[in-house]
């Protein structure tokens, strides 16, 4: 067994079977699909043990909704592999994903990815991000709170177990920014690659865009930055453990819907006429969607 992917599923079940058939089609077949039922009140269980019944590399383990942190916590801790892959449910990844990012991690990275194509519901393009690895490393290792940047996409990480024990895991006081703590921390154990190809594929939505947690991404990626440059650990990450996140209100949800919007305009999709008006719906005192609906751009 080459690797373990770890995934956590809490109430996925409309996109749940999409996201394990591009897991399970990869051409490296050398894996296991570790996937935590994190509390799911939906189909999710079902599917999960559909599924697991059809392909013994799929482990499903179930508990109590903890939250995606100790989910992943959970996850890797069951790893069997000398190397963890992440993936989220939802999202898709190329067939030959796993095989790309193992032969670029072989190079000697410690941590790598991909180009990350962001799609919303209907599959349209939103945007898609890339980075170079170096650039990544040194922003982590460097960069302040507003400048700092990681990998394209949480879900496209692939890393080495032993650096991830060596670097101290998740760690469950980041309720959120959980990745970029991490990153951070493994950033000093050696070097990171990124893949220029588009090999993983990401699914957003109003509700999907950080927009459950953008305060605490903001509150916990400066108490990152302080871990970083050497502050009290245990000051630091009693704070971390009081940020609490938070439901998405009308106007943080009218927000995201206006980002989606302004992404659909940029590709040439009219559909952004439609999701500008659903924005303003949620929030009709948003004067810059008022403003791109008014002169169409």
């Amino acid at each position: 067994m080459k690797l373990s992917v770890v995934m956590s599923v809490y109430n996925g079940a409309a996109f749940l079977a999409a996201t394990l058939d591009s897991i399970l089609v990869q051409t490296e077949r050398g894996f296991e699909l570790i996937a935590i039922d994190d509390g799911s009140t939906d189909a999710t269980s079902a599917i999960l043990a559909a599924y697991a019944a059809r392909d013994a590399r799929l482990r499903v383990i179930a508990q109590p909704n903890a939250g995606l942190t100790r989910a992943l916590i959970r996850g890797c801790a069951e790893a069997r592999a000398g190397v963890i892959a992440r993936h989220d449910c939802g999202d898709l990844s190329h067939p030959e994903r796993f095989a790309r990012q193992l032969a670029l991690l072989d190079r000697g990275h410690v941590l790598v990815s991909c180009a990350t194509r962001f799609m919303d519901r209907d599959g349209d393009t939103l945007y898609v991000a890339r980075a170079r690895g170096d650039e990544v490393r040194k922003s982590l290792l460097e960069a302040g709170v507003s400048r700092i940047h990681a990998i394209p996409h949480h879900g496209s990480a692939m890393f080495r177990r032993d650096a991830y024990l060596a670097a101290g895991g998740y760690r469950a006081e980041f309720r959120a920014a959980q990745d970029l703590d991490l990153w951070i921390r493994m950033a000093k154990h050696g070097t990171i690659g990124v893949l220029d190809e588009v090999l993983y594929e990401a699914t957003v939505d109003a509700r999907s865009i950080s927009g459950t947690s953008r305060d605490a991404q903001v509150e916990l990626t400066a108490v990152t930055v302080a871990l970083r440059e050497g502050g009290d650990e245990s000051t630091l990450l009693e704070a971390a453990a009081r940020v609490q996140t938070q439901a998405l209100s009308a106007r943080g949800e009218a927000a995201a819907l206006y980002f989606i919007a302004r992404c659909l305009l940029q590709q040439g999709n009219p559909k952004w006429r439609r999701t500008m008006q659903s924005a303003l719906r949620r929030n009709p005192f948003h004067v810059r969607a008022w403003i791109s609906l008014f002169i169409g751009r």
